[in-house]
């Protein structure tokens, strides 16, 4: 009795993971709606919405992990966030939101390569994650590969029209460059 309880439990946590973030059938319509967003504000409503579910690993305990390393980004403890991104990652190694953040951490940190490498991670995982995207143009532009960063934040555009950071780090790269293309 205990191993068909223990097989319930395992399944149900499974089961509920393969639901969580990336995969949840919210988020099809909400980047449709996302796209089709008549202005920024609209824009940013729904953006938030797609959030709140990439930040829902289905699982309290990789929650709570998420929100303390939250916290501790708040409060400049990047260190200490990297070290609970990476608790998360390693309990919840299919949720995309966990990588995304501790690259985050690594990229405050400067920790490029290891930036780059969790934001690949996040991607491969849920390709339309337009604040990985914007984190890779973010960390090319720290590497100085313009052109790769101009591709990223026109990537992430491409996904979340109504990110005017990036629609800004467009225009300053775009200077650097010389380009004038639309």
């Amino acid at each position: 009795m205990r191993t068909i309880a223990l097989v319930f439990v395992v399944f149900a946590a499974l089961s509920g993971l393969a639901r969580a973030d990336q995969r949840d059938p919210r988020l099809d319509p909400l980047f449709a709606q996302l796209k089709a967003a008549a202005n920024a504000r609209e824009g940013a409503r729904i953006a938030h919405s797609i959030w709140a579910i990439w930040f829902d690993s289905k699982n309290p305990a990789v929650n709570a992990l998420l929100q303390r390393g939250q916290v501790h980004l708040r409060g400049n403890r990047f260190s200490e966030a990297a070290a609970l991104f990476g608790q998360v990652v390693r309990m919840a190694p299919g949720f995309a939101e966990g990588w995304n953040r501790r690259a985050t951490a690594r990229y405050l940190l400067g920790d490029y390569a290891g930036s780059l490498r969790d934001i690949e991670r996040t991607l491969k995982l849920e390709p339309r994650h337009f604040g990985a995207l914007s984190g890779r143009g973010l960390v090319y532009s720290k590497l100085g590969r313009n052109r790769a960063a101009l591709a990223a934040f026109k990537a992430a555009l491409a996904i979340n029209p109504h990110l005017p950071a990036a629609r800004l780090n467009i225009r300053i790269l775009r200077k650097k460059l010389g380009d004038k293309a639309i």
